[in-house]
């Protein structure tokens, strides 16, 4: 008897045993399902994006090349002050529609539609030149500067003012687009040095072995470059299209611009506003905070400058000599809220 009600009981827990497993299977299938259905919708979803992003990515390519073309034909039959300022109103368009479509273009296509456009720029400013007058532009320009240095200098003992640069050679590197520095100092000293809104006009501005100096620029340039400075404080207005600083140590900058390319320099505070990322190499000790300098008419400078005020990636920064996408880079970080309160004037 005991034998035969230890079967029974056996036989009532496997009965038990399968009736639970038999509820399981269907959990499971249910589960399993579930989760199907929800890869489903993702890769549907991702497909989705992707069409998205490639519709985008087409109507740039289509508008850009369209708006290209009618920059290049009023800038090659240019020969009035009315055709330039519709070109210069166009690439303020093609600014505006590279800025809006950052956010989904590849790098590569990102980069070449930035170097379009610095080149037409340089193009316009070149075609602006040369309906200028000669006689008005050689030496008036060169005495203008000098004679501004001379204002501002803080030091006595400071070298002259000849190293306010009129027309220096172009430096062959990347970000130069062929185009001819017309603005600009060089192999100056302990000096205060300012520029006005009429002399930086989408102009490109050159600024090279200075030391210790304060440089102001008020107003729009087309691209601008600073290289071989050491102890500087730079403020700069909008930058139309691409900042460089090259071979720069203890420097603060305060810059607007489309892009940030930062090479070979070292302990250095950038306050930035960029629309597009800042890009640095063989670089260490970069700070990165706000731009946060303002003066009487930036809001105009920012208009003319076709940047988005309300756009700022000051923080998104590739560093080319720290690929680790999970550990943040040695070569750069950020100021801290009570390093950034700095009064510039």
């Amino acid at each position: 008897m005991e034998t035969g009600g230890l079967s029974a009981a056996a036989l009532a827990n496997g009965d038990l045993g399968s009736q639970r497993e038999r509820t399981l299977v269907p959990e499971r299938l249910q589960k399993r399902e579930h989760e199907r259905q929800l890869e489903v919708e993702r890769r549907k979803q991702k497909r989705q994006d992707q069409e998205v992003e490639e519709e985008k990515s087409d109507f740039f390519a289509s508008a850009f090349a369209r708006e290209r073309s009618a920059v290049e034909e009023l800038l090659e039959s240019g020969e009035s002050v009315e055709r330039l300022e519709e070109a210069a109103a166009r690439l303020q368009g093609l600014q505006k529609l590279i800025n809006d479509s950052v956010l989904f273009l590849a790098a590569y296509d990102l980069r070449q539609a930035q170097e379009v456009l610095a080149r037409l720029q340089a193009a316009l400013a070149k075609r602006r030149q040369e309906l200028q007058p000669k006689k008005r532009f050689a030496f008036k320009t060169r005495k203008k500067d000098a004679a501004s240095a001379t204002q501002v200098a803080s030091a006595p003992d400071a070298p002259a003012a000849e190293g306010s640069l009129t027309s220096p050679p172009p430096l062959k590197e990347e970000g130069d687009f062929d185009s001819s520095w017309i603005c600009g100092f060089s192999n100056l000293q302990s000096q205060v040095l300012e520029k006005r809104a009429e002399e930086l006009h989408q102009q490109d501005v050159l600024l090279t072995q200075l030391r210790n100096c304060t440089i102001k620029l008020y107003g729009n340039p087309n691209t601008l470059r600073l290289t071989k400075a050491q102890g500087c404080t730079l403020l700069c207005g909008p930058v139309s299209t691409s900042v460089f600083l090259e071979d720069c140590s203890d420097c603060v900058l305060a810059v607007a611009c489309q892009q940030l390319r930062v090479h070979t320099t070292k302990d250095t505070r950038i306050f930035l506003q960029v629309t597009s990322r800042a890009i640095m190499e063989d670089c260490t000790g970069i700070q990165f905070a706000p731009y946060t300098w303002s003066y009487p008419g930036i809001d105009k400078d920012f208009e003319g400058s076709g940047l988005d005020k309300n756009k700022n990636n000051w923080n998104d920064v590739d560093d080319f000599n720290w690929l680790a996408r999970d550990v943040a880079s040695p070569n750069w970080n950020v100021l801290s809220e009570e390093e950034r309160r700095i009064q510039w004037d």
